[in-house]
């Protein structure tokens, strides 16, 4: 577990118009390269799913330990190209599968946070929906800023509880976004679910900051 920590000035000014606006312009970039991608990502998924119980989906919908170890590794991806373009980097498509080469810490990520937000929802269902929109920034700390997977979580819980209702309604836009691709044949989620990914990168990029020159010079207690 990383020991990293960021120091985050005590208020900043959420800028959702400028999100939405930015997430578009980098997903412009590459925008055939992203669609490509995630219909590799659903073709997989779909793929997995049908392998024996438990390592797919039963009728029930139980099971599937094969998807739940590959998607989040091969979300990332998503990210990680994106966070390339929003720093001006050169990028190849071979970078949507760079995810694996921090296999642990993004996986760790999804899961110790899935499991948490699936405990909030238990016990009241409020601290779930807190978790769930909190932890948005913590595959961002793990790519970006090398975070441990705990580091990662918690600094994105503090970060985005400084503007938590800005962020769920901001979140909401985004399940409404995807809410629209799976209406329009689920063919839309092509193209909305790495837009959603690109619009959450340029709020990392104007919140937290990209590594620009050296990760190390940001880091300090938040």
């Amino acid at each position: 577990m990383s020991g990293h920590k960021f120091n985050l000035k005590p208020n900043y000014t959420f800028k959702r118009g400028q999100y939405f606006q930015q997430g578009w312009q980098i997903f412009q970039q590459y925008m055939w390269q992203f669609i490509g991608f995630t219909t590799l990502v659903i073709v997989i998924s779909g793929f997995t799913a049908r392998l024996p119980y438990p390592l797919g989906i039963n009728e029930d919908g139980q099971g599937g330990i094969i998807n739940g170890i590959l998607s989040p590794v091969l979300v990332a991806g998503i990210y990680i190209v994106a966070l390339k373009i929003a720093k001006n980097r050169t990028k190849t498509f071979s970078d949507f599968f760079l995810g694996f080469n921090n296999f642990l810490p993004i996986f760790l990520v999804n899961l110790v946070g899935s499991i948490l937000t699936i405990l909030g929802c238990i016990l009241l269902i409020i601290p779930g929906i807190y978790l769930a929109v909190a932890y948005v920034f913590g595959i961002c700390f793990v790519i970006e800023k090398h975070f441990g997977f705990w580091s990662a979580l918690e600094t994105s819980r503090k970060i985005i509880t400084k503007k938590w209702f800005a962020f769920f309604g901001f979140i909401l836009l985004l399940g409404l976004l995807n809410l629209g691709g799976l209406l329009v044949l689920g063919v839309g989620l092509l193209v909305t679910i790495p837009l959603t990914v690109c619009i959450i990168v340029a709020a990392f990029e104007d919140i937290v900051g990209l590594n620009v020159a050296d990760t190390q010079s940001l880091e300090s207690e938040i």
